[in-house]
């Protein structure tokens, strides 16, 4: 409840310290939820966690605190010192997790539980996007820029040699943010529809990892033997994330390359759209390992006997609905 609390705080706020405030509560709150298995490794996810958010927050507090000092107010949207500006968007994107200030990213979300991996790698993000949506119009393009296809690079070719779901999944989220970074600047409502829509298609796939209790892509092998329905709505879960069409991952992107087509950004474009072939080519993987190949079984049975699911199918099976099929709504959002 506190998680949700101070990032709801940092939503509604005004003030720059009520934002402050609100991340610094989400920080705290998240640590115990990190630090709960007691196991060498979750305590040092939580203590990288907890470093690098404590350095953004105290960042963020001096940033603001620099424009207060600069222009005698403490509004989030009259944001006008420039060094404060860039100091607050890398301070956000260190919060987020954009390249280069990525690093801790993939290492907590390997220290963490599935569970605990979904809220930092979707509810985590919430506080600090809707900080950088409402300065968007203050903020540095170049500098986002650059972050952005730093991320997408990175996110992409980082998952390339990684064979634990966990990091496969932070390596992914860092490219989804770079998208969202890249279009911040030139239009904040596709950046909003993005993260939207990026939460709906990382649910699902944390959820699904869960249900299979899959932590490497080895043990994704074998998931055909505990629900074949499920194997096949992972394989089009993870083209929707790769971005292809005619799947809502290709909504975003879409629309993105759309605005930047509109603003002439024809370089950073095709960088961008090249990126997303590496993100994709990690997901094929995936599918590959979990769908289109069988695991060499010497047992005579094809189904694994078990127990009840260990989660409820509801939220998994509404996410991935929605992050199947809401492309044909892409002409409402577009301008």
């Amino acid at each position: 409840s506190s998680v949700a609390t101070g990032t709801i705080i940092t939503m509604t706020s005004f003030h720059w310290l009520l934002a402050w405030i609100g991340l610094e509560l989400n920080t705290l709150a998240i640590i115990p939820i990190i630090a709960k298995h007691h196991h060498p490794r979750s305590t040092e996810a939580t203590t990288k966690y907890f470093l690098t958010q404590a350095a953004a927050s105290a960042m963020v507090l001096f940033a603001s605190t620099l424009n207060a000092w600069t222009t005698g107010t403490w509004d989030i949207t009259q944001l006008t010192n420039p060094p404060a500006c860039n100091m607050l968007t890398i301070a956000l994107a260190m919060k987020l997790g954009l390249a280069p200030l990525h690093f801790w990213l993939p290492e907590v979300l390997q220290g963490t539980p599935l569970k605990t991996g979904l809220i930092i790698a979707t509810w985590q993000k919430l506080a600090p996007m809707a900080l950088l949506f409402m300065i968007f119009s203050s903020t540095n393009t170049t500098i986002l820029l650059t972050m952005a296809l730093m991320s997408t690079m990175i996110g992409g070719w980082g998952g390339l040699n990684q064979t634990q779901t966990r990091k496969i999944m932070a390596f992914s989220s860092i490219a989804h943010l770079g998208w969202m970074a890249s279009i911040l600047t030139l239009n904040p409502n596709i950046m909003l529809l993005s993260l939207v829509l990026y939460i709906i298609m990382t649910t699902p796939t944390f959820l699904m990892l869960m249900f299979m209790s899959s932590k490497t892509i080895k043990d994704l092998t074998t998931s055909w033997s505990i629900s074949p329905p499920m194997t096949t709505m992972t394989l089009m879960l993870l083209m929707s994330l790769g971005g292809l069409p005619p799947l809502t991952g290709f909504m975003p992107k879409w629309l993105i390359l759309q605005e930047m087509t509109n603003h002439d950004l024809t370089m950073t474009m095709t960088i961008l759209a090249l990126s997303a072939l590496l993100s994709l080519f990690f997901y094929l993987r995936l599918s590959y390992t979990s769908t289109l190949t069988v695991f060499p079984t010497t047992t005579k049975t094809t189904h694994k006997w078990r127990f009840q699911p260990k989660l409820a199918t509801t939220p998994l099976m509404t996410t991935m609905l929605l992050s199947l099929l809401l492309l044909p709504l892409t002409p409402t959002f577009s301008p």
